[in-house]
């Protein structure tokens, strides 16, 4: 028996439950056997709150310990693990003891499920031979349609991820197609289904763009068909681009090297491959908006040239020059009534002016003054002395209101008396009165 505990045991005074704990504490951490301890069982009551430490029990048929994990243990598990009520496990850790429960737990430092060691030593192998030969080469990797009209899908139809997928391809892009090529996707008879899904997909007449390879999360056991090397072969064989949506985030499969795209779920390689619909939306709206602008604008240019043209048509058509002469036309109608009485009036005065000075040298006035005009019967003459005429010519005298013939007498008397207006008889005989 250790000699501070038994000192304890056969103390005068009563320990205190706190001194009592705290004794049992130093003696169970400081024992050299419950340092670095590795225990198997069946985990139960998992518990991961938001701080981000895993509470848990650790039991067998005839015992149980409660464990605790901190959160830099937690990340550092075993890659692709998750754990989970029943899991048969291995946990490596301390023996302490919690001493406000009075209650000794394991606080574990690493936790992997049993015989996890052999199938990671696997899984590095396969990785390593599969990476040298060149099969994950990013150069291989082709990048995915950008709008793909057909996914091929290879996963059980039965599986939540199956649903999972098409829920998300119905939200983000109803008008995609889907092509499920079913398979098992855990057991030993997945990998050949597996192989056989992906085969039909590549020879089908279907017009596939793009084939998702898809599982819900599991242990590593349950992943363990995506990590069969004739998988990964014939994913980075296949002549489609080939996405994979396997496990959770912190899952990586041989089939997510040889993929093009690995996603970290199914859901999120079914939002990888297509676009969401509301952006197309967004962008046919500000199409359209543009598209209105533009023709708005183009219709306004449009409109202020017909006007321009309308304006010119104006000024070059006929009808405006016919105004235009029109209004010309009035317009000198108008001066030509405001001037004509006017130039009237003047050339009536002028008429008169000259009417008057006509009078006064006409031939009517020097004969209403008592003159007359004699001319030879036949008009060919005017006399204008007595040597125009001779004995017994016949003669036409105009008065001035009237004419009468006459005939030379025959005479001695000297002509110039025929012609004399003195008061004396004349010579001239008056056929008239005759």
């Amino acid at each position: 028996m250790n000699r501070g505990f038994q000192s304890l045991l056969f103390a005068d005074e009563p320990l205190s439950v706190s001194d009592l704990t705290a004794q049992i504490k130093e003696l169970i951490e400081t024992h050299d056997g419950f340092d670095d301890v590795r225990v198997s069982g069946e985990l139960s009551n998992v518990s991961r709150p938001a701080s981000g430490h895993m509470y848990f029990t650790l039991k067998d048929g005839g015992a149980q310990i409660k464990c605790a994990m901190w959160k830099m243990q937690v990340l550092r598990m075993t890659r692709g693990y998750t754990p989970k009520n029943g899991d048969a496990v291995v946990a490596r850790g301390r023996i302490g003891v919690y001493e406000r429960d009075g209650a000794y737990q394991l606080y574990v430092d690493a936790l992997t499920p049993s015989g996890v060691g052999d199938l990671f030593a696997e899984f590095e192998r396969l990785k390593q031979k599969l990476d040298a030969e060149g099969l994950f080469d990013a150069a291989h990797k082709r990048a995915l349609p950008a709008l793909p009209k057909r996914i091929g899908v290879v996963t059980s139809p039965s599986t939540a991820a199956f649903q999972d997928i098409l829920n998300v391809l119905s939200r983000r892009f109803p008008l995609v197609e889907v092509v499920l090529s079913p398979t098992l996707v855990q057991g030993t008879d997945a990998p050949t289904q597996i192989i056989h899904a992906l085969a039909r997909l590549n020879t089908s007449d279907l017009e596939i763009d793009v084939i998702l390879v898809a599982r819900g999360g599991g242990s590593l056991e349950d992943l363990w068909c995506f990590n069969n090397e004739g998988v990964a072969r014939a994913i980075a064989a296949s002549h489609l681009p080939v996405i994979t949506g396997v496990g959770h985030e912190i899952d990586f499969t041989l089939a997510d090297f040889a993929a093009d795209v690995r996603a970290p779920t199914p859901s999120a390689a079914a939002e990888l491959l297509t676009p969401d619909i509301n952006d197309f939306r967004l962008a046919v709206d500000a199409a359209a908006m543009r598209l209105n602008d533009l023709i708005q604008g183009r219709i306004e240019s449009a409109r202020a040239d017909v006007n321009d043209a309308v304006r010119s048509l104006r000024l070059l058509s006929p009808i405006n020059q016919v105004l235009q002469s029109k209004n010309k036309l009035d317009s000198l109608q108008r001066r030509l009534n405001s001037t004509l009485p006017t130039q009237l009036n003047l050339r009536q005065a002028e008429l008169n002016g000259l009417s008057h000075r006509l009078d006064a040298i006409s031939p009517l006035a020097t004969l209403a003054r008592g003159y007359a005009i004699v001319q030879h019967a036949d008009g060919s003459q005017v006399v204008r002395g007595i040597k125009d005429v001779k004995t017994n010519t016949a003669l036409r005298i105009r008065l001035v209101d009237g004419e009468f013939s006459a005939v030379t007498a025959d005479t001695a008397t000297p002509p110039t008396a025929l012609l004399d207006h003195g008061g004396g008889q004349s010579a001239i005989e008056n056929t008239a009165a005759q």
